[in-house]
């Protein structure tokens, strides 16, 4: 085969090459995205001049895939990966070193890899675009529902208020007149058990967001540890460990007193319901930029990645019927929402869950 013939192959096999690469580009499934990604690599194997010896490896943040044989001992090309003009990765094609050198890979082998390296940078762009639009669709979609339900939400605790009133003032007065202690009993079971509603109307108006706010400067530090020694005897009954991480005891913020209690107190009886024997929950309090950022970590057995977006939505909980209500995390959530913070959670680990409160600083 002569020189001229040899260079119209390469180069036929390097245009074929780019076009397979565009095509699985083009029919990608963002989904199924590291398929597409080791489909590209075998592309660039049967493009390199030596394609038996050829064999070629990718990472970025979010993908790492090799072809069969690739392994450290080669000598390589390499291109970068970037996804917003920032380098998030790499692409290495490699020959053995000990058959070849540097000097055996072409020019042009260079320029392909690059360009290969550019559209895998495009088509990780636009994944990255497509999950951002999804995530704020299903955002404001949650939005929305949570909007509607506040207001049928406001409407029910109202309603409720009154006969639950008459309820709890009625069996008051019959219990001063009867003196028969089986009737007294179940008189206050029914006092007891509007008190209860009481509470939950409470909540439901919480959510809403229609308890009037008393607004003030608050001290954070002493708020949290009001919280812990209400929730003594919980972490005493589980043997739970505290442990306190405070960067300044002085921080203060711009909340209602009643609710702020209500949200840390929420957030650390769930980890301590949740929370194994003998187990563990760190509070971290610090400053974060122009927030105030509550960290409250446990090592119970951590929320299912399948109702991750559910955990603030009002009436669902995990727990067993009669243990909760549904309406904790919901009320934390709005409460958080009603201050201009936000709250998020994570998987802790090595297991369990951490709650990220971010307040506005004063």
């Amino acid at each position: 085969m002569t020189s001229t013939e040899a260079k119209l192959k390469e180069r036929v096999k390097e245009l074929t090459c780019l076009y397979e690469v565009t095509s699985i580009i083009v029919n990608s499934d963002y989904d199924e995205l590291e398929s597409s990604l080791e489909a590209i690599l075998y592309c660039i194997k049967r493009g390199w001049q030596f394609d038996d010896d050829a064999e070629a490896y990718l990472y970025t943040s979010g993908y790492k895939v090799q072809t069969e044989y690739y392994d450290l001992d080669r000598v390589t090309l390499t291109s970068d990966i970037k996804i917003f003009n920032k380098v998030d990765g790499q692409i290495t094609v490699g020959y053995p070193s000990n058959k070849y050198k540097k000097d055996d890979f072409l020019g042009e082998e260079q320029t392909l890899l690059d360009n290969i390296s550019l559209a895998i940078g495009n088509l990780l762009e636009r994944k990255q675009i497509r999950d951002s639009e999804a995530a704020t669709r299903r955002q404001m979609e949650r939005a929305d529902r949570l909007h509607i339900l506040g207001e049928i939400t406001a409407g029910i605790a109202h309603e409720l208020n009154t006969p639950l009133a008459n309820i709890l003032g009625f069996a008051e007065l019959l219990k001063e007149k009867v003196r028969n202690e089986e009737n007294v009993r179940d008189l206050q079971k029914i006092m007891d058990n509007a008190i209860f509603s009481r509470e939950i109307v409470k909540k439901l108006m919480f959510f809403a967001c229609e308890m009037p706010q008393e607004m003030g400067v608050v001290e954070l530090i002493p708020t949290v540890e009001n919280v812990l020694k209400l929730l003594k005897p919980q972490l005493r009954a589980k043997n739970i460990k505290l442990e306190k991480s405070f960067t300044d005891e002085s921080l203060k913020l711009r909340a209602d007193t009643v609710q702020l209690t209500q949200v840390l107190f929420n957030l650390i009886m769930n980890a301590a319901y949740y929370s194994p024997q003998e187990g563990s929950i760190r509070i971290e309090i610090a400053e974060k930029g122009k927030n105030i950022r509550v960290r409250i970590a446990d090592q119970g057995k951590g929320i299912d990645p399948e109702i991750a977006e559910k955990v603030f939505q009002p009436f669902f909980t995990t727990k067993p019927t009669g243990d909760g209500s549904g309406l904790g995390l919901s009320v934390v959530h709005g409460i958080i929402s009603s201050h201009r913070g936000t709250i998020s959670h994570a998987p802790n680990t090595p297991k369990g869950t951490v709650f990220t409160i971010d307040f506005p600083k004063l």
